[in-house]
């Protein structure tokens, strides 16, 4: 009973997390005006598929970073539902109290706001459960994490982190008047730019949590291995927003490589964080 009681005790405050979690994380979005009129014109299959890619990634993040210390992909899956089940709530409520629901709306129409905006809550669900943990919790998660973060499993978390942070950003009207002035000598450097920085936040600069290079990889492996190829996933994760979005409809090849190459700007700073914090 006491076993019980303790891990009923010890779900709950993770629970609380991972409000406190969604709305901190999200808060920027929920209070985007951007964000509020995507639901009523992205296309339906563009809008479930999007949905169904936030939860795998929730699922896949429960996996190394969970309300509880996860046992396998069993729990992990409970987790990311959770997680989603927790990014609605807190999307409706705040969105509910902050007005943004027309008076005319129906309840699909609330409840699409809702979901597009439980992705990236849920997401914060899920990472908040480390960032807001005391230091036993962290100590054992780090040795929950430490047998499973392999090679794909580290290339996951970068993907997580990109469509978290790029998500922040491409819905903003910002984002379209960078692409339209950027020049593509400028683009260029910004893809030189993005690799840099997320090279440099995982393996360089000394934040807490920083990677150790794997044995026997000299600088030039690890570069190719990680930082390229953690670009090249927030690249392609910035062109699926974008086209979620329906931002690259009916415009050229070239404006839709650079609108990419601006939202990864961010989307490879979330890559680099998510192995961070995650």
């Amino acid at each position: 009973m006491a076993g019980s009681g303790g891990t009923n005790r010890a779900f709950l405050i993770g629970l609380a997390r991972a409000f406190a979690g969604a709305i901190i994380f999200a808060l920027p979005l929920f209070m985007t005006m951007e964000m509020w009129s995507i639901a009523s014109y992205i296309e339906p299959l563009r809008f479930l598929l999007f949905l169904g890619f936030g939860l795998v990634l929730m699922i896949v993040l429960a996996f190394f970073s969970g309300f509880e210390t996860s046992d396998g992909w069993l729990d992990a899956t409970l987790d990311g539902v959770i997680a989603f089940a927790v990014g609605m709530i807190s999307s409706g409520m705040l969105l509910w109290l902050f007005g943004v629901f027309p008076e005319d709306v129906t309840v699909a129409g609330a409840l699409e706001i809702i979901a597009l905006q439980a992705v990236p809550a849920g997401m914060g669900a899920v990472l908040a459960t480390k960032q807001l943990g005391d230091e036993r919790d962290e100590n054992e998660s780090e040795q929950t994490n430490e047998g499973r973060a392999g090679y794909f499993g580290q290339l996951i978390l970068m993907l997580g982190g990109a469509l978290f942070v790029g998500f922040n950003v491409a819905p903003t009207e910002e984002m379209l008047l960078i692409t339209v002035s950027i020049t593509p000598s400028k683009a260029l450097a910004l893809m030189a730019c993005s690799i840099l920085i997320l090279h440099a936040f995982v393996y360089t600069v000394g934040f807490a949590g920083q990677e150790e290079r794997p044995d026997g990889a000299g600088f030039l492996l690890t570069f190719a291995h990680y930082s390229v190829v953690g670009y090249a996933l927030a690249l392609a994760c910035s062109a699926y927003v974008l086209w979620t979005f329906g931002r690259m409809d009916d415009v050229s090849l070239s404006l839709a490589a650079a609108m990419s190459v601006v939202l990864a700007f961010p989307a490879s700073i979330g890559a680099g964080i998510a192995r961070l914090v995650v």
